[in-house]
C-alpha cells in the first residue's frame, strides 16, 4: 500500500511538472527561436566578412581587430556614445529627483502635473524627435524665434559640432524624465515620515535632511534607475537617426547608429554583427563595475 502511495505520488509530480512544462513551451520556444537564436546566429556572423555583396567566408578576428585597431570612425563613435552617455544620465536623474521632490506633495492638481510630466514616456519615440526637431530648427524654430525676439543670434543647432550633441541630449532627457520620476516618487513614499519629524526636532536643514534621510534611504532606487538609464543612453539610436543622421560629420555617431550603417548602408554584416557585440561587452563591463560599487553607498532596510 506505502509502495502505490509513493508510485501514485512521483506520477502526480511528473503530472505536473510536465503541464507546467507544456505552460511555458510556447514563450521558451520564441525566446529560442527570435532571441537567443538570432543572438548565437549573430555571434557566429561576427567572425565572418558576410555582405550582400560578396560571398561568405569566415574571417576569424578580423573584424574585431579591424573595429580596435584600423577604424578611426568606431573610437570616435564610442567617444560620442559615451559623451550621450555621461550628458544625458546626470541630466535626466537629477531632473527626474527633482519634480519628484516637488509632486510628492499632496496638494490640488498635483496628479495632472504627474501626468503631464509622464506623458512623454508613452509618446512615440519617432514623433518625439520629429517635433523637437522642428523646435530646433535653424530657419522657423521656436527656440531661434525666441532668440530673435530678444535680439539675441540664431544657433544652427543641429547644424553645429558644438550643440548637436548637447540638443540631442536635452530631447533625450526630456522624453524619458518621467519614467523615472516615478520611479523616485515611489521610493520618496516609502520613506518613513517619523524620519522626518525627527530631523526637524533636531534642528536639520533641509539639505541635512535630504542628504542624511532621503537620499540614503532611496539609494536602492537610485542605483535603479542608474543602471537602466546608463543601459538606455548607450542603445541610443532612433533620435540620433531622426534629428541628425549622425551629422554634422561623424559627431553624433553613436554605436547602435553606426552599426545601423554598417549593416544596412553598407551591407557589411560581419563587421556590424562585431560592433553589435564589442557594444554589448562594453554594457556588461559598465553595470559589472557598478553592481560592485553598489555596496559602497547603496543602502537597504533591514
Amino acid at each position: 500500500m506505502a509502495g502505490e502511495k509513493t508510485a501514485g505520488s512521483v506520477r502526480l509530480r511528473h503530472q505536473e511538472a510536465w503541464t507546467g512544462i507544456l505552460f511555458i513551451l510556447p514563450i521558451l520556444l520564441g525566446y529560442l527561436l527570435f532571441l537567443f537564436g538570432p543572438i548565437v546566429y549573430a555571434f557566429a556572423m561576427s567572425f565572418t566578412n558576410w555582405s550582400l555583396l560578396k560571398e561568405l567566408e569566415f574571417a576569424g578576428l578580423d573584424n574585431y581587430v579591424r573595429a580596435l585597431a584600423k577604424d578611426p570612425v568606431f573610437w570616435d563613435t564610442i567617444g560620442n556614445t559615451l559623451y550621450f552617455t555621461a550628458g544625458l544620465v546626470p541630466l535626466n536623474m537629477v531632473l527626474a529627483l527633482a519634480l519628484a521632490l516637488l509632486l510628492k506633495r499632496k496638494i490640488r492638481g498635483i496628479g495632472l502635473f504627474r501626468t503631464a510630466i509622464f506623458t512623454p514616456v508613452v509618446v512615440s519615440l519617432v514623433v518625439w524627435s520629429i517635433v523637437w526637431k522642428f523646435i530646433f530648427s535653424t530657419d522657423g524654430g521656436l527656440v531661434n524665434l525666441i532668440i530673435r525676439t530678444f535680439g539675441g543670434t540664431e544657433i544652427p543647432w543641429l547644424f553645429s559640432q558644438t550643440w548637436t550633441m548637447p540638443t540631442v541630449i536635452l530631447v533625450s532627457a526630456l522624453k524619458n524624465v518621467g519614467m523615472n520620476m516615478v520611479i523616485f516618487l515611489a521610493a520618496l513614499h516609502d520613506v518613513p515620515k517619523d524620519y522626518y519629524e525627527a530631523s526637524r526636532i533636531d534642528g536639520a536643514s533641509p539639505w541635512q535632511t535630504f542628504r542624511k534621510i532621503t537620499l540614503p534611504l532611496i539609494a536602492p532606487a537610485v542605483f535603479m534607475t542608474a543602471i537602466l538609464t546608463i543601459i538606455g543612453s548607450l542603445k541610443v539610436f532612433g533620435q540620433i537617426y531622426v534629428m541628425t543622421e549622425g551629422g554634422p560629420g561623424t559627431s553624433t555617431y553613436v554605436m547602435v547608429y553606426y552599426i545601423y550603417k554598417q549593416a544596412f548602408r553598407s551591407y557589411e554584416f560581419g563587421y556590424a554583427s562585431a560592433l553589435a557585440f564589442i557594444l554589448f561587452a562594453v554594457i556588461l563591463i559598465l553595470t559589472l563595475v557598478q553592481w560592485n560599487l553598489r555596496k559602497r553607498w547603496v543602502h537597504y532596510e533591514q
